[in-house]
């Protein structure tokens, strides 16, 4: 039997509206031992993520361990871009066993989840693998978490993967978030988020635009 195909996207590419961001404990005591990633690029790239989602208008939960008492504040490259948004701070290394957290996931209503943060081994797996117990479609932004060592981080998205999660990138995210250049009423602002924080993509965009005035919408 032949099968035909259809220019439609596949169900298990993400879109603005049809996912949760849940980003964690995005804060100084987390990064000062993350070492599986440079902190330089951890931050740009949590940037990447914090503004995209807030670009098309994801659901976006942002929560922290410990802030007053010893972890510290959220980074800022995630807090600008979500000014006033309420942070949930928590007592739990998993996420999920944190009832306000929990409140506000039951609330927005999304049965598929985004993760990234610090460390991958703790505070992205506990809510991952609870996440997935109870029947969430669950993704984890790779290069947008970081552990205190490679080869933690890299066995806890080992662990994560058997679960059923799937790995993305910060990039990856974005792009598939606007997923068609001729859409016009967000064009503008991916490019400009990654002419930002796109590091080497983000440069030949500027380049293109500035010495040929080229756009991707075209043919």
């Amino acid at each position: 039997m032949a099968i035909t195909a259809t220019p439609t996207p596949g169900k298990t590419l993400l879109s603005p509206k049809d996912h949760t961001l849940i980003l964690i404990d995005f804060q100084s005591q987390m990064a000062f031992a993350t070492k599986s990633i440079d902190t330089t690029t951890l931050r740009n790239n949590a940037a990447l993520v914090s503004h995209a989602a807030a670009g098309f208008g994801v659901s976006t939960i942002l929560t922290t361990v410990a802030e007053k008492s010893f972890s510290g504040p959220m980074f800022s490259e995630i807090t600008d871009a979500f000014p006033g948004q309420k942070l949930f701070d928590r007592t739990s290394m998993n996420t999920w066993e944190d009832a306000a957290v929990i409140e506000e996931v039951n609330r927005i209503g999304k049965e598929r989840l985004v993760f990234a943060g610090l460390w991958t081994s703790v505070c992205i797996v506990g809510p991952v693998a609870s996440a997935i117990d109870q029947g969430f479609d669950v993704y984890v932004i790779t290069d947008a978490s970081g552990d205190i060592s490679t080869e933690a981080h890299e066995r806890a998205v080992e662990r994560m993967i058997q679960l059923g999660a799937k790995p993305i990138t910060s990039l990856q995210y974005l792009l598939e978030l606007q997923r068609d250049w001729a859409r016009t009423e967000t064009y503008d602002m991916t490019t400009g988020i990654a002419r930002k924080f796109g590091g080497a993509y983000g440069l030949g965009i500027t380049y293109a635009k500035t010495m040929f005035g080229a756009s991707e919408g075209g043919h």
